[in-house]
């Protein structure tokens, strides 16, 4: 089993995603789940899961910031980063921050799966739109 930390501001969100990650039959089980990025740091550090899924806009601390806190202090898990932005400000900081993935949130019912099973197995995951950007921002 994949161990995920999922963190999301947005309550009916969260439990959509958790939904889409624990599949019947899947792999992935959600062991921690965080409404702001201060709870997603506690929580990881608690648990060190085995992939953190981090919206990038939340309350208290967001998102990129707490991605930098864990991949400090777990630098084992890999994380992806959720976000409905898709500009270069966005991506470049949460690369940064350590994230393996960037999936945008219209992509995520398709794409977030498939991206956590990805950053586990040590490889970057981008959303196709995504993906383009970080081949011009990598020039």
């Amino acid at each position: 089993m994949i161990k995920v930390l999922l963190a999301d501001d947005h309550r009916m969100v969260r439990e959509g995603l958790h939904r889409i990650l624990e599949e019947p039959g899947g792999d992935i089980q959600i062991t921690a789940m965080a409404a702001n990025g201060q709870e997603a740091v506690e929580q990881a550090l608690k648990e060190c899961p085995d992939v953190a899924v981090i919206d990038v806009s939340m309350p208290v601390m967001n998102g990129i910031e707490a991605a930098k806190q864990i991949h400090l202090h777990c630098p084992h898990t890999p994380i992806v980063m959720l976000s409905m932005y898709d500009t270069p400000t966005y991506v470049q900081g949460a690369l940064n921050a350590g994230a393996r993935g960037y999936v945008l949130k219209d992509d995520a019912g398709n794409q977030l799966v498939e991206a956590v099973h990805t950053v586990h197995r040590g490889a970057q995951y981008f959303s196709p739109t995504i993906a383009e950007m970080v081949k011009r921002l990598s020039k």
